[in-house]
């Protein structure tokens, strides 16, 4: 089968289509037949050795597709079932191994390409808006990159919990997408310096809550976009990673919370896998949460992906179709 393997860390260059045996499910695992593969920014994290691991390995944390074969002890799916799955790396391949109790059932109704761009980035609003976060209905949040796969989900998922939405984007093209996920104010980093925008349209007050997926070029700032005892969320890295930062900071700005969260630690078992992926899943059959695909590569283009993600000029979700 044909996978794309990282052999050394690096560029989108070292990205290599190989030709590798398919894998065969042992005790507790599905194989599934791939459909559709996420691209993600931990897949770059991963790539370029920032999430440290043993190579050669194949890239990619999240997938849909059809069980082919089960392995002995499994009960959670059988054989023609339509699944979906994430954080199990070696999504970008024909075929995957995944443990059975990680598949989530996708809804009649739903395609591949819909079930691969909605879990990760979904599942990461939910815990976000919900947990992180508690939000509050009346409740003042920033969404950095909110035109982007996660911050336009995070956007309306905030929208739904009640909150005032405050969107940053860099481009007006941007700025449309945040705006038709709900967000009641836009701002253009890229022309208006965010802080003095977000304290200007708080009222001098600040927010409850930054969720910022950018890091090391808006850190700081979002710290001080936030109200006392307010949170910053920061639940990626794009621009890089953040500074050493002294905790008396917190204190001196407002005895404020600082957490970096990761989706693992949000779905540690199977109920609360499932719990979350129905609910997100539920709310894209109503037509409540509105995904957004921007683009599908086949298989081996994985390099030109990872390209695009990292320009930061992609708006919605990326896919691999094997």
């Amino acid at each position: 089968m044909r996978a794309i393997q990282v052999h050394h860390f690096g560029g989108p260059e070292s990205l290599s289509s190989d030709d590798i045996p398919a894998p065969q499910p042992g005790a507790g695992e599905a194989l599934i037949k791939i459909g559709a593969a996420g691209v993600n920014f931990i897949d770059v994290y991963h790539r370029t050795g920032r999430y440290p691991g043993a190579t050669p390995f194949t890239l990619g944390v999240e997938a849909a597709g059809v069980v082919e074969a089960v392995g002995d002890g499994v009960t959670d799916v059988r054989v023609g079932n339509r699944v979906a799955y994430c954080l199990h790396r070696g999504s970008y391949a024909e075929y995957q191994t995944a443990p059975a109790d990680k598949l989530v059932p996708i809804p009649n109704g739903m395609d591949y390409d819909s079930a691969a761009a909605a879990l990760v980035q979904g599942l990461t609003a939910h815990y976000l808006a919900f947990d992180s976060y508690r939000i509050q209905p009346g409740d003042e949040v920033v969404v950095h990159a909110a035109a982007g796969g996660a911050g336009a989900l995070l956007t309306q998922v905030a929208k739904r919990r009640g909150a005032r939405v405050i969107a940053t984007v860099s481009t007006e093209a941007k700025a449309a997408v945040a705006r038709e996920c709900g967000a009641d104010e836009v701002i253009l980093y890229s022309q208006t310096d965010f802080e003095a925008e977000v304290k200007r349209l708080t009222g001098g007050r600040g927010v409850a809550c930054v969720y910022d997926s950018v890091g090391k070029t808006t850190f700081e700032k979002s710290l001080n976009c936030l109200r006392p005892l307010g949170y910053l969320v920061l639940y990626g890295g794009a621009s890089g990673p953040v500074p050493p930062l002294d905790p008396i900071v917190l204190m001196n700005k407002g005895s404020l919370f600082l957490t970096r969260p990761t989706l693992g630690h949000y779905i540690p078992d199977r109920a609360a896998l499932l719990k979350r992926a129905a609910d997100i899943f539920n709310w894209i059959a109503a037509g409540e949460l509105k995904l957004r695909i921007e683009r599908r590569y086949p298989l081996a283009d994985a390099a030109q992906a990872h390209r695009d993600l990292e320009s930061r000029a992609t708006m919605g979700k990326l896919l691999l179709i094997p």
